[in-house]
């Protein structure tokens, strides 16, 4: 009985860990199915990524793995936090240029994340204290952050100039040496202000229906993969969520239709989070809620929001996603493909 328990064991132990097979994400190559998700570092004065930087993304990479930046403002109008990196100018473009080649150097695909606050902002992060942009007027009214200035309404017109601010923004991450960017649609900031009806209140042709609602950020898309190529072109997006009181009303039905929307595409991937993620008021209980947008995406499908190594195992080994992105995790882990590999504990 021994030899034959010791021979099961040694064949469980010979299975590949689902985590750490390789996969093909359109034109690239990853060796493994963790991901660096986005984290917001806030160290970077003047809207500027400084050197410090190099090792923070360097440490987590390993060869033929994919890793997001943290969200990169596309104007001077699109930050919300202090201290967030941009990618609008040719000097943020040399800074971000020494830490994509860190990555590079080891082996990493590197995608960066471009954003903008919206209403998530204050007269004193915007140009000459003006007023955020957004799709609507209304104040986030959370007692818990004060510091949120009246929005001002985007007008109809003024609506392509902030596509054009992303695109130009993804055709910098270019130049920087990026080999993709993440379009930041998610988490309340301004393309989710966009989607959602809890916050969208307009009455032109970017708000009212789910399809009006969706034109601005498919707008964007199309924008960025005409200009840099779909296949270096991402989305995260968090239908589920309520940040910064984005929530919405059919957030299932939001999910479906963008991911049907951005078939036609071929984008590079489409990130989405679970909608169990905790927000700053609630925790929603749904497990695999994911799977019907999942289903409908025709792309690469990367799932983020709590996941663990046995659960990350789990959706890829049942092809509920194709990829894993990790947070928290990575953070406390820069080693975590190792520690995954050798089922170590994680801080």
């Amino acid at each position: 009985m021994g030899d034959v328990a010791d021979e099961m064991k040694q064949k469980q132990e010979e299975q590949p860990i689902p985590l750490l097979t390789p996969y093909q994400m359109g034109r690239f190559l990853l060796s493994h199915r963790i991901v660096l998700a986005p984290l917001t570092m806030t160290s970077s004065p003047r809207n500027i990524p400084g050197p410090e930087a190099i090792l923070q993304y360097s440490e987590k990479t390993t060869k033929g793995a994919l890793l997001i930046s943290e969200a990169t403002g596309v104007s001077e109008t699109a930050q919300g936090f202090p201290s967030m990196p941009g990618i609008w100018t040719k000097e943020q473009i040399e800074a971000w240029k020494p830490i994509v080649k860190a990555v590079h150097n080891k082996g990493g695909v590197f995608f960066c994340q471009i954003w903008h606050c919206g209403r998530v902002s204050n007269y004193n992060l915007q140009p000459n204290g003006q007023s955020p942009v957004s799709s609507t007027e209304k104040t986030i009214s959370s007692t818990d952050s004060p510091e949120y200035s009246p929005p001002r309404s985007l007008k109809t017109e003024e609506i392509p100039h902030i596509v054009n601010d992303f695109k130009l923004a993804a055709i910098n991450a270019i130049k920087a040496g990026f080999d993709g960017v993440e379009i930041h649609g998610a988490h309340g900031f301004l393309i989710d202000q966009f989607l959602k009806d809890h916050v969208n209140d307009r009455t032109d042709k970017y708000g009212g229906s789910l399809e009006n609602r969706c034109r601005f950020a498919l707008e964007i898309v199309d924008a960025i993969s005409n200009a840099i190529g779909p296949d270096r072109v991402g989305i995260r997006l968090s239908p589920f969520a309520n940040y910064f009181e984005s929530g919405d009303s059919h957030p299932l039905e939001l999910g479906l239709y963008m991911a049907e929307a951005l078939n036609k595409y071929g984008l590079a991937y489409c990130h989405m989070v679970e909608p169990r993620m905790k927000t700053f008021s609630e925790k929603v209980e749904c497990d695999y809620s994911l799977l019907p947008i999942r289903k409908a995406f025709e792309g690469t499908f990367i799932a983020a929001g709590g996941y663990d190594r046995e659960e990350g195992n789990r959706v890829v080994s049942e092809n509920r996603v194709n990829l894993v992105a990790y947070g928290r995790l990575f953070l406390a882990n820069p080693d975590l493909p190792k520690r995954f590999e050798l089922n170590d504990p994680c801080n």
